[in-house]
């Protein structure tokens, strides 16, 4: 918990329980017992002074700490709920209900550790976080494995991971290959495959194999560092919402008081009621007044939110950032690197012999560095098409390139090239090839087939998409590129409505044209896209695991390539904002129904704090936490 508070430390207007404030657990387990003999000696014999020295006993060792946190608040300027209890408890005893007075301190510390007990469940994922940093870390020194100190690793260091070892840094596998389990960070349950050059981020488990990894970061500059810290600073931020019961509190308590003078001074002086009866009615007001429950149906709900979004690889910066997302109407994705990988992709193969088509392509193709190329290439071993060796290269820059294969003289390129070199290519192009990559393949001048390339689209994209519509969501999709290959990917994703050829800057002032049509939130990688990203009202960065310039300008990070995400970020926030709702709505109604039946004396102090204090807060912290159960639905 907070410093200075064992409750929620939201507001001192509301809260001043100290740490360690309330009474221990065998304090109350002493209190009980106490109350509970002094209530069957005064049931069995009457009230006795032996009897009432138990009950005050029992007072005294529960509600020692909440009058010291009261008066405490008081001498500061504040009004805190441990003040409310105590000057119920206390004018319950001077009214002759010292039983009362002493089951309504003793419940309200039950209430306070089963709270605190409660609320510690939603933070616990930053706990696990937490533990996932090894304390040492095996390093190789002058040809010797030692065991370091994680902090004292420097950048460029080689340590060794053993099967089931922890990762205590992050790093590039120098030597080895495994399977890396990058759940706590990412989410993601599958284990990844690791060689040398591959990347590997602190907190992660070496799965099956040995390898040696060189530390590019320092302790505090890791993937997990940073992700830790991320989180707990989300965890301090306010929403709007969290702002406005701030403010609520400012005048509340003080209202409450005097609405509790009111009930106690009123009906006796201008009525003539018993003063007794209306003093006892004000106390439980006064208790049933307690806004423990109003003040943590907000944070508990967000913090449990965040907690719950980390372990699934979606790090939200801010409770704000749920709030906003909850009331988005717009998604914009940007294209390259967000709905496609930015890879070429052979997607279809025409001709007669489409074999042959791939074969020759390939065999001219099987040295090119170009992403064409290397499409072309990755495609015939997909399909076991092996190539040749062709001789004779003469290489057309930007176009294609033509060589003897065997007996044949084969020209691959593009239409551009088939021009100039005469070779007819009439019927080979068909109207829905705009937008995507085509190349034609010629045997001795006479065109044998095409291949047809385009970006490879994320496989989970259009399943995300049609998620987030399903929503209620307008999807738009954002790119620099041409428009036919813009409207050729939109038309495969389904989304509503897409822009092309825009410029980072042009990309802002999309977004904010999208929001006639209500929030916007935009996502994109983090690197290219981040202006876009920090005009949104909120703004997701994919793939951020490692990327320091994706966690610093989104307003939510996910730490793996995966759409799906998306959708369960909408889902949660959603949620998150409904479980506000409903404890608040639950708050307000039962305390003022309570409240209302303590006016004709209905309710005991007791039951005050049983169901208008104790239970309610429980309530509220459970209904909060079963956002944990909210999933990401696989692809």
């Amino acid at each position: 918990m907070a410093e200075g508070h064992e409750r929620h430390d939201h507001d001192e207007g509301f809260h001043g329980h100290e740490e360690g404030g309330s009474a221990s657990v065998w304090g109350l387990v002493f209190s009980g017992a106490a109350l509970a003999v002094g209530l069957i000696m005064s049931f069995i014999l009457g009230p006795s002074i032996f009897s009432n020295i138990l009950l005050l006993a029992s007072m005294v060792v529960s509600g020692y700490s909440i009058v010291v946190s009261g008066v405490k608040s008081l001498l500061h300027g504040k009004v805190s709920i441990d003040l409310l209890i105590t000057v119920a408890a206390v004018g319950a005893s001077l009214i002759g209900h010292l039983e009362e007075g002493v089951a309504v301190v003793l419940l309200f510390n039950l209430a306070e550790r089963l709270e605190n007990y409660a609320g510690e469940k939603a933070r616990h994922a930053i706990e696990e976080l937490v533990q996932l940093r090894p304390e040492v870390a095996v390093v190789r020194r002058n040809g010797v494995e030692v065991d370091v100190p994680v902090g004292e690793v420097m950048p460029g260091e080689v340590f060794v991971l053993r099967p089931g070892a922890r990762v205590p840094l992050d790093g590039e596998v120098s030597d080895g290959e495994s399977s890396v389990d990058q759940s706590a960070i990412t989410g993601e349950s599958v284990p990844v495959a690791k060689a040398i050059g591959d990347d590997v981020y602190a907190g992660t488990i070496n799965v099956d194999g040995f390898i040696a990894v060189r530390a590019t970061t320092m302790a505090e500059e890791s993937t997990l560092s940073r992700i830790l810290h991320l989180v707990e600073e989300a965890e301090e931020s306010k929403s709007p919402t969290e702002a406005y019961v701030d403010r609520f509190s400012r005048w509340y308590t003080p209202a409450v008081i005097a609405a509790a003078l009111i009930v106690a001074t009123v009906p006796p002086l201008l009525l003539g009621q018993p003063l007794i009866d209306w003093v006892y009615r004000s106390m439980v007001m006064l208790v049933v007044a307690c806004p423990c429950a109003l003040a943590i149906s907000t944070p508990v709900a967000m913090v449990s939110a965040i907690a719950s979004a980390s372990k699934n690889g979606v790090l939200v910066k801010g409770s704000i950032h749920i709030e906003e997302l909850s009331r988005a109407k717009v998604v914009a994705f940007d294209k390259t690197g967000t709905l496609t990988r930015g890879e070429l992709e052979v997607s279809e193969v025409r001709g007669a012999e489409p074999n042959e088509v791939l074969r020759c392509a390939a065999a001219l193709e099987a040295k090119s560095e170009h992403p064409i190329g290397e499409a072309i290439v990755e495609r015939a071993q997909k399909e076991n098409v092996a190539g040749g060796e062709p001789t004779g290269f003469k290489t057309y820059p930007g176009r294609g390139v033509q060589a003897q294969l065997g007996e044949n003289t084969i020209c691959v390129g593009n239409p551009r090239l088939f021009a100039e070199l005469g070779i007819a290519n009439g019927g080979t192009l068909k109207p829905e090839d705009a937008g995507k990559t085509v190349i034609l393949v010629a045997k001795d001048q006479a065109i044998i087939g095409s291949l047809t390339l385009t970006d490879k689209v994320r496989p989970e994209a259009s399943a995300a998409i049609a998620a987030l519509k399903a929503r209620g969501l307008r999807v738009e999709m954002l790119t620099g590129d041409n428009e036919e290959t813009a409207r050729e990917i939109a038309g495969r994703l389904g989304v509503d409505g897409y822009r092309a050829g825009l410029l980072p800057e042009e990309k802002v002032a999309a977004v904010d044209s999208l929001r006639s049509l209500g929030g916007v939130v935009m996502v994109g990688d983090g690197v290219n896209d981040a202006p876009a990203l920090a005009k949104a009202d909120v703004g997701i960065a994919m793939g951020a695991m490692g990327s320091d310039v994706a966690l610093e300008t989104a307003d939510i990070a996910l730490m793996q390539d995966r759409l799906d995400r998306v959708p369960y970020a909408v889902d949660l926030s959603r949620a998150t904002m409904r479980r506000i709702r409903e404890n608040i709505t639950l708050s307000v109604v039962v305390k003022l129904g309570v409240a209302l039946l303590a006016l004709p004396g209905f309710v005991t102090l007791w039951i005050a704090v049983a169901v208008g204090d104790m239970g309610l807060s429980l309530v509220v912290i459970l209904n909060a936490l079963r956002l944990s159960r909210i999933r990401p639905e696989r692809a």
